[in-house]
């Protein structure tokens, strides 16, 4: 018999990175929001990986930051090591990667919810969503409250009857111990939700102290401190950092495993859920890659006060006698002491075609999802989906526009879209060759790209798109006068590109075509440019970008045009796709499925050729001049 406990304008269903983000991003819009969470323990922990960022995901974590987010603001506060991946290539592709104090990063959040207005946090298991006629009413709980809401948002990560295996050992548990969430699957059956069964895994931590580092190589953090917020400054997050080490597999390492294969529940057929394909076991990796001889390790940090450190490359869920025996076959590692068993871990989760771009769901009003729950895997991915499955959720209920944030405008964009587009058959992982406009999808620009969406829906102040717009102009001023200055081949100016291997001048040109080669940039410049003004790093960063990468931005912006031109030829929700002629029959069944929202979205679908997206295009101009068209 359930109990009316209380009425919000929002509930959000789990309290790890994606929910956190939900919660905050409600709140902050005004409403009343409540966050439930298995364990008040295991706000915003990492059951995994001890980092934030790395390849693409760091994209998404200034982009979760532009966007008025917690996830960049949280790392810069308990960062123990930071480093910006892929320097050597160009800017679409530079990554910020930072080592997270796990504890600290968790009771940081946490500190931040608890002191966020209209923000409640609840320890209770949800075992249910209480929905009426296609309409969300609010969560009922093991027990026996009921909590009403005007919207709901699911995050429940990896919890959804959660089951963590290593050899022959299978728990039915949450990540680290915790009790996994076991009834809330019925409830989601139960309203015709379609619900996947996939798995992920994580390496063995072992302790400090019985590992040889003389014998691995040191991973230092950069000596430049980049921060993932845009509202911090490197010198107010300085601080000393902690290494890294380096090892790597070799043939004894992979003789034991494959001498092992049997005992793993991989390959016997225990493990039911589907796994990542770009984060594999290393019994996974050796398999797939047999022709290689060796695989990096790195030993992370898991914090500052404790010895525990994470085995980064050695997930596995092979039972804890080979795990020990194939620990100590790594230099340095010989005499190896376990402190946790890796494991796999299957849980449910939705088949996330039933999603609207809100991240709402198309059946359910005001049902939303976000996370690991959606068919994702990462932090990053979760918090990404958080924050505007939470945005949205607000917005709804405030009866205003979406936050909605397309491929051409950020990762978030390509992360959400692939997903309730394309949909996924094993747990989806954010990559930068995901994206088509990663050039202009840069990490550095995710404020100049994003800020002014997050302004407009409520989620930034007033104050910090202020700030933003006064970049914006210094941007645009340097590169007007850098364009309308002048200089000529004077003895400083050839000795200057002399000096930095660049050709000399026959007439003059104008800093903004200096600033073009390769060889050069904005500081060097400096000596033969005396005019300027002195410009925040960011500006600078900015300018040069901007200058060097003129032709190619040029391009792709041209390409967004086009893209843009399919977004804006809207469909109708209620399109009856069977009726129209020449249309091919998977074709049909797949449109009939997602239901696009454009003639851009139908392209995207898988099995949707060139020549269904030429028939829907006749048929949209046939049916322009009459206004009919056929709807359920």
């Amino acid at each position: 018999m359930q109990y009316l406990e209380g009425n919000y304008d929002v509930v959000v269903v789990g309290a790890g990175h994606a929910g956190c983000e939900a919660a905050l991003a409600s709140a902050r819009l005004g409403l009343e929001t409540l966050v439930f969470a298995i364990s008040l323990d295991s706000i915003a922990m990492m059951p995994c990986n001890p980092n934030i960022g790395g390849t693409s995901k760091g994209h998404l974590v200034r982009e979760i930051d532009a966007l008025g987010g917690e996830m960049g603001k949280n790392i810069d506060k308990t960062y123990i090591q930071t480093r910006m991946l892929n320097k050597g290539k160009g800017p679409a592709v530079h990554s910020l990667r930072a080592q997270a104090d796990k504890y600290r990063y968790s009771l940081e959040m946490r500190k931040v919810m608890e002191n966020t207005p209209h923000l409640r946090l609840r320890q209770a298991e949800v075992t249910e969503i209480v929905q009426q006629d296609g309409k969300v009413l609010g969560v009922g709980t093991a027990s026996g409250a009921f909590y009403g809401a005007k919207a709901v948002v699911v995050a429940t990560g990896t919890y959804l009857k959660a089951k963590c295996i290593f050899g022959d050992v299978s728990v039915e548990s949450g990540p680290n111990g915790l009790q996994a969430a076991k009834h809330l699957t019925g409830s989601l059956l139960g309203a015709g939700i379609e619900l996947f069964r996939f798995k992920t895994g994580t390496p063995a931590r072992v302790d400090r102290r019985s590992v040889d580092f003389t014998r691995m190589e040191e991973q230092r953090g950069d000596e430049k401190v980049v921060p993932f917020s845009f509202l911090n400054r490197p010198e107010d997050i300085r601080r000393e950092q902690i290494s890294c080490w380096l090892t790597y597999t070799n043939a004894q390492t992979h003789r034991v495993i494959r001498e092992n294969l049997d005992r793993s529940p991989l390959y016997s057929g225990v493990i039911e859920g589907t796994g990542p394909r770009y984060c594999p076991s290393i019994e996974d990796k050796v398999v797939r890659f047999h022709d290689k001889e060796r695989h990096q390790v790195f030993l992370e940090p898991e914090g500052e006060d404790t010895n525990e450190l994470y085995v980064q490359g050695m997930s596995s869920s092979l039972p804890e006698d080979v795990q020990i025996a194939m620990l100590r076959t790594l230099p340095g590692m010989e005499q190896v002491q376990i402190m946790r068993n890796g494991y796999a871990i299957e849980y449910d989760c939705i088949n996330p075609l039933q999603l609207k771009h809100t991240l709402e769901f198309k059946e359910i009003s005001g049902l939303f999802s976000a996370g690991q729950f959606n068919g994702s895997s990462g932090y990053e991915e979760a918090a990404a989906q958080g924050l505007v499955a939470g945005a949205n959720a607000g917005l709804k209920v405030l009866g205003r526009p979406p936050l909605l944030v397309d491929r051409s405008e950020g990762y978030v964009g390509v992360l959400i879209d692939d997903l309730v587009t394309k949909g996924t058959n094993e747990p989806y992982r954010m990559m930068t060759s995901r994206a088509e406009y990663r050039l202009l999808l840069r990490q550095d620009n995710a404020d100049i790209r994003l800020t002014p969406k997050a302004y407009e829906a409520g989620l930034v102040s007033k104050e910090r798109y202020a700030g933003l717009q006064r970049k914006m102009e210094q941007i645009g001023a340097e590169i007007r006068r850098l364009r309308k200055t002048m200089v000529g081949p004077s003895d400083q100016v050839q000795e200057l590109l002399a000096a930095h291997g660049s050709t000399p001048l026959r007439s003059g040109i104008s800093l903004e075509e200096l600033l073009k080669r390769p060889e050069l940039d904005y500081g060097k410049l400096a000596p033969i440019d005396g005019e300027r003004a002195p410009l925040g790093e960011d500006v600078v960063e900015q300018v040069e970008i901007q200058v060097k990468f003129s032709g190619y931005i040029d391009r792709q912006q041209n390409q967004v045009a086009q893209y843009r031109k399919l977004e804006k030829r809207l469909l109708p929700e209620d399109l009856e796709y069977e009726k129209i002629k020449s249309l091919r029959i998977e074709a049909v069944q797949k449109l009939e499925k997602i239901r696009p929202v454009s003639i851009g979205q139908a392209s995207r679908i898988s099995g949707v050729s060139p020549a269904d997206i030429s028939v829907l295009l006749v048929y949209l101009e046939q049916h322009k001049r009459t206004g009919e068209v056929w709807k359920k």
